[in-house]
């Protein structure tokens, strides 16, 4: 062997470790990839895009003037402001329709693998499980940023093309110029985005323990509804600061002047709690799982 091979050698490790750090952007490319070219996932998108213009277009042609409160929050201001269109479809979705696309990609990202008998291809060096199980995750927090930034455009398109668009009054009473307003849409759709992440590592973990992706998507979105119920029962207001949703709402406060920020910390601390719990579950699982698929 040549002094050239032998360096070449003692560097990469006879390339298994240079392709093991390349492995885990060429993985999550190709997870990226795959996902946002299926029908599914742009079906689901475009639903959500239909919420916020299905609200606007009712307010539109509604012949009656809602009262102050009547109806989900800032409804009232919609025909004032077209921007609030994004604020009050955030609010009509964060309960059930951003948590169930959310369930369906991730209870699909293990088990939708072994139930295609794709799996096991994907493990094979250098990839390795807990590589792999990172990458779906990152994947299924890709798509849940996509999911509201597409709920924040849709809403923001469509309310500037059917109401009058202007500065925006607070709900601390404060004005703010409409670029500001824009900037404020972009980061409740990052607060959503973060409050959606642990309920996508519950996610994961459901989807390691069974070959059946429609199974692991339905029991995904079955925890958030339970969750949610708990949530509203006042004999067990005790509980509610350690269930994921309950911060979902807490976005209000970045629509207040000066903002308030302490929602948000306590949501991030909340998610990243539920994100280690359940990626150690998942990883736990995943780790030991005998894979015939």
């Amino acid at each position: 062997m040549s002094s050239n091979s032998v360096a070449s050698s003692k560097v990469s490790g006879s390339g298994v470790p240079s392709r093991r750090r390349s492995a885990g952007p060429a993985l999550l490319g190709s997870e990226l990839t795959v996902l946002f070219r299926r029908r599914r996932t742009w079906a689901m998108l475009v639903a959500i895009a239909l919420i916020p213009i299905l609200l606007a277009v009712a307010v539109r042609l509604s012949s009656e003037t809602l009262a102050p409160g009547e109806g989900p929050p800032f409804l009232d201001r919609v025909t004032q402001n077209g921007l609030f269109v994004a604020f009050t479809a955030m609010i009509v979705a964060i309960p059930l329709f951003l948590p169930l696309t959310i369930g369906v990609v991730a209870g699909d990202t293990i088990a939708g693998e072994a139930g295609q008998g794709t799996l096991r291809y994907l493990l094979v060096a250098p990839a390795g499980r807990l590589r792999l199980l990172l990458v779906k995750y990152a994947g299924v927090a890709v798509f849940c940023l996509a999911a509201t930034l597409t709920l924040a455009v849709a809403g923001t398109l469509i309310g500037a093309a059917l109401f009058p668009v202007g500065p925006v009054t607070l709900l601390s009473g404060d004005v703010i110029s409409v670029p500001e307003s824009l900037l404020r849409s972009g980061l409740i759709s990052l607060y959503v985005t973060v409050s959606l992440l642990g309920f996508a590592a519950i996610g994961l973990f459901i989807s390691t323990l069974t070959d059946v992706p429609v199974g692991a998507m339905a029991a995904t979105v079955v925890v958030s509804v339970v969750v949610q119920i708990l949530d509203v029962l006042p004999q067990l207001s005790w509980l509610d600061p350690w269930l994921f949703s309950h911060y979902w709402l807490g976005f209000a406060d970045l629509l207040r002047q000066p903002m308030d920020l302490g929602s948000f910390g306590d949501n991030v601390l909340l998610q990243l709690g539920y994100i280690a719990v359940f990626g150690a579950l998942a990883y736990g699982r995943f780790s030991t799982k005998d894979i015939l698929s």
